[in-house]
């Protein structure tokens, strides 16, 4: 086992990056006693330096992070941890702590960490969660709720009330995110038939085999 080298508050940074996508999920310290209980149990565990505490991730949001490899720098002070994670690696639901604000982002993950937090309530419900709240009710509950969202869409937008109609067409975006994981239905399907949507100036409706 290489020796790794502590700064001078016994700490060392450690890069969080997903095994599958590769995606670097944080950055966060261990001392000798967080980097012994990770190696020993297999669960990422740091130290808070503004707590002056041990944490391990997912403790309290179920979101565990599994060490799969663990290496060091050319001079032993930092480390990359690659792991299997459970949720998002955010406290806030994104699936990194990095997010693309300064420069070169053609990405947009936004909806896509909503939606896996969304699925994250219902998977493991939380006192105290709307979210979890809506599918303890049912489908029913979130059918009405998307119901009274897209009135409040209508209504915003007829009285040309821009601010208003954003904050409902979020409103309504979210509900129906509900009703995707409610339903089974994921991000990707959505997409797909989007995609097929090449013609936008004439409305084909669904026709069903009777």
């Amino acid at each position: 086992m290489v020796q790794v080298r502590f700064d001078e508050q016994g700490l060392i940074p450690v890069i969080v990056q997903d095994i599958e996508t590769k995606e670097v999920l944080t950055l966060a310290y261990m001392n000798q006693e967080s980097l012994t209980l990770t190696l020993k149990d297999g669960l990422m565990t740091f130290y808070s330096r503004s707590r002056q505490e041990l944490w391990r991730k997912g403790e309290t949001s179920g979101n565990y992070q599994h060490l799969v490899s663990l290496k060091a720098d050319c001079d032993q002070d930092a480390l990359v941890a690659k792991v299997k994670k459970d949720g998002p690696a955010c406290h806030i639901g994104t699936e990194s702590c990095f997010t693309d604000l300064l420069y070169g982002s053609d990405q947009h993950p936004t909806i896509d960490a909503l939606y896996e937090r969304v699925k994250g309530r219902k998977d493991k419900p939380q006192d105290g969660s709307y979210t979890s709240y809506l599918f303890e009710k049912g489908r029913e509950k979130i059918l009405k709720k998307i119901g009274e969202e897209a009135t409040e869409v209508v209504i915003g937008a007829m009285k040309d009330d821009r601010k208003e109609t954003v904050y409902e067409i979020a409103d309504l975006t979210y509900h129906t995110l509900v009703l995707m994981v409610e339903t089974g239905i994921d991000l990707a399907e959505i997409r797909q038939e989007l995609a097929k949507r090449q013609v936008v100036d004439k409305k084909v409706k669904q026709e069903r085999l009777q």
